[in-house]
């Protein structure tokens, strides 16, 4: 396969594009993008079920092998090419089909906000509910039938996806530096201090090293090749890669950052605000005799119950919500630069007007994933109601596609010259060993991982 190297500056300058201004921007920025609804519910249960910390061990390699090494890539690609995902692609390897991998990108991350803005308006509904004193019963059946009324009505829940889709819209329009750097530098610390006011209500309940003892405690016995391709997959689903979103980042960070260190510092702290997450929630879980569970039976009736059995519950309860909320905001915010980063550059379309036709194409699209819990629930396609085919589509096949072509971009089509390049500021850096590390899982490790989840994915091949 042919090699490409670096491009020649054209003649003809085009204005600056818009970049992070500092390094606490790009983490912040990137990390918002990492954390998100998974976080707060997906990755403690899948640890305390799968082994406890002898899961965590393990998602902690797989992450470094697969996640670190995609996110990595991304950034190598935007970076160098000073571009979102389409235009990245098209100056690396002109004249060459490679932008249709960016063009998968952008449908990933459409198809993603489709059905992630409609649990992100259930969680910006629960939120409002639990600052008002709303979300209040005294049995848990009463929860249950709110829940269920909630996400039956056909105009609620789609009010809510909009209030989010509007949020998210209103800081993208802003810009980079004044929108996407600012908010996210501002929010992801209110939800680290918010998390941390949990863990300590839910470390000072009766009962709760039960809770610890399921997150944290080693069961080796659980751990089989399922184990370990669970782990795989969540390791490359949560860093928010194979979707754009880091090459899109990628090229909005300065040359004298480094990207290597910049990429661990995100996995680190991603790793830490789900076990955050976990030690918010299972303590408190145990400590009221309720059983753990998964998805939005945890998220939007266990969680609840949970809290208004303490004292001081609904206050807590409120700030377990505007923190979860703050964690779909930061993912929505990276998703739906994508589709807008790649309207203003490709189709050179001022900012206000691509950030308005994505949010109202995703606001069309996504009532579809809303409305498959009421008006739409008897309507499927390929057996799948629209929340479910949308997830399936993106999670199942655009992403670990995105992933190996990504990986396979980087080690087979760019030049080591360029990687090295960009992987030590040009020499500056002196981390050679990792950046081979790092080539030789780009090249090898991390496309076949990848290539194992796709197919596990598809069926095709079971542990």
């Amino acid at each position: 396969m042919a090699k490409y190297s670096e491009i020649q500056p054209q003649t003809k300058q085009a204005p600056p594009r818009e970049g992070f201004t500092s390094t606490l921007g790009v983490i912040a920025a990137t990390l918002g993008s990492a954390v998100g609804l998974g976080n707060i519910w997906k990755f403690p249960y899948m640890t305390g079920q799968n082994g406890g910390a002898a899961f965590l061990f393990i998602y902690i390699v797989c992450v470094t092998v697969v996640g670190l090494t995609i996110m990595i890539s991304e950034f190598i690609i935007g970076r160098h090419a000073g571009a979102a995902t389409v235009g990245a692609y098209k100056k690396l390897a002109p004249g060459s089909k490679w932008y249709l991998a960016g063009t998968s990108n952008i449908l990933a991350a459409f198809l993603i906000m489709a059905f992630y803005t409609t649990v992100a308006g259930w969680v910006y509904a629960y939120a409002f509910q639990a600052m008002t004193g709303s979300l209040s019963f005294s049995r848990p059946e009463d929860y249950k039938l709110a829940f269920a009324s909630f996400t039956g009505d056909p105009w609620l829940p789609l009010f809510w996806q909009w209030i989010a889709l509007a949020v998210t819209g209103a800081v993208i329009l802003a810009g980079v530096k004044n929108g996407i750097e600012r908010i996210t530098k501002t929010l992801l610390p209110v939800l680290f201090v918010l998390l941390l006011l949990c863990d300590v209500r839910a470390l000072t309940l009766d009962g709760a090293s039960a809770g610890l003892a399921f997150l944290f405690k080693p069961d080796f016995s659980k751990i089989t090749g399922v184990t370990i391709l669970l782990a795989l997959g969540l390791s490359f689903f949560k860093l928010s890669v194979g979707m754009g979103t880091m090459t899109t980042y990628g090229s909005y960070i300065d040359k004298n950052q480094n990207l290597i260190s910049t990429a661990a510092k995100v996995m680190f702290s991603d790793t830490l605000v789900s076990i955050l997450a976990g030690i918010a929630i299972f303590p408190a879980v145990f400590a009221f005799g309720f059983q753990p569970d998964a998805g939005p039976s945890l998220l939007f009736l266990t969680i609840p119950m949970v809290f208004s059995s303490m004292p001081l519950g609904q206050l807590f309860l409120a700030m377990f919500f505007v923190l979860t909320a703050i964690a779909a905001t930061g993912a929505m915010i990276s998703l739906l630069e994508v589709p807008v980063s790649y309207l203003c550059e490709e189709r050179k379309w001022p900012r206000w007007q691509a950030t308005a036709a994505s949010v109202l194409g995703i606001a069309l699209l996504g009532s579809t994933a809303t409305l498959s819990t009421s008006t739409l629930s008897n309507f499927t396609l390929f057996g799948k109601t629209m929340f479910d085919l949308f997830d399936f589509a993106s999670s199942n096949i655009l992403l670990p596609a995105g992933g190996i072509a990504i990986a396979i971009f980087v080690s087979r089509v760019l030049s080591t010259k360029v990687i090295f390049a960009e992987a030590t500021n040009n020499g500056q850096l002196k981390n050679h060993r990792l950046v081979t590390a790092y080539y030789f899982s780009v090249r090898y490790l991390a496309p076949i991982a990848i290539a194992i989840i796709l197919l596990n994915s598809l069926g095709l091949v079971k542990l």
